[in-house]
């Protein structure tokens, strides 16, 4: 079984025409903990919605988000509440901890090819985000949750659809995630597969399925460090 690699190697990538990046966690590190807010306010809708305890609610939330990919399709499902309401209440949040990245900025736009953001939030999220982060003219297009229909990754269904509508030719295609459950459709489509994890992961309070484990080959590289890591292609 083959390992990740952590370095990039440039003749990996060359061919290399669309790079669709992740948001949370993956254009920003994990120390920075933005979704701790929008975890935080999840709880909180679940709880008033189903007028249930804080940690009640918490763990329906996780298991809503283990079983159907985001807390959002669960209630979608089994509550039918509004998705949009729900989108607004859990992006409630501030983004003060997010400062401009010129690095970074410059790493994506000297990318040969098209960038995109796919994500399982909303689109004024991603925008808010990346706008804070100095980076979003340097994306053509964002495929977030609205557009998938709701239905999130990691279902094949609506990478097939972000691939489609974007005219992705996923030989020559790379994906970035910070989760690895999220990067076995990519693999499977032929794409090459890039895993953030966190500095120090081993320090770091992260969720095990976060986490890499011992069958991982749908994962080709490893990195802890986004903007060097492009930089090393460029």
């Amino acid at each position: 079984m083959s390992q990740p690699k952590t370095l990039s190697e440039p003749s990996d990538f060359s061919d290399i025409r669309d790079w669709v990046f992740d948001l949370d966690n993956t254009l920003y590190p994990h120390h920075v903990d933005l979704f701790a807010q929008i975890d935080k306010n999840m709880t909180a809708y679940v709880s008033a919605l189903l007028q249930m305890e804080r940690e009640d609610a918490r763990r329906l939330q996780k298991q809503y988000y283990l079983e159907h990919g985001t807390t959002l399709q669960g209630l979608m499902i089994h509550h039918g509440i509004d998705p949009i309401d729900f989108l607004e209440r859990a992006h409630a949040i501030d983004y003060s901890a997010l400062t401009p990245q010129p690095e970074l900025a410059a790493a994506i736009k000297a990318l040969p090819g098209r960038k995109f953001i796919f994500t399982n939030g909303s689109v004024k999220h991603a925008e808010t985000t990346a706008g804070a982060l100095g980076i979003l003219d340097n994306f053509d297009g964002i495929f977030d949750i609205v557009a998938a229909d709701y239905v999130p990754k990691p279902a094949g269904s609506t990478y097939d659809k972000f691939m489609s509508l974007n005219h992705v030719d996923t030989k020559k295609a790379a994906m970035f995630e910070d989760l690895p459950r999220n990067l076995t459709v990519p693999k499977a489509l032929g794409m090459k597969t890039v895993l953030l994890v966190p500095q120090n992961i081993e320090a770091t309070n992260v969720e095990w399925w976060e986490r890499t484990t011992g069958e991982d080959d749908h994962i080709d590289y490893v990195t802890d460090d986004l903007t060097t890591f492009l930089k090393a292609l460029i």
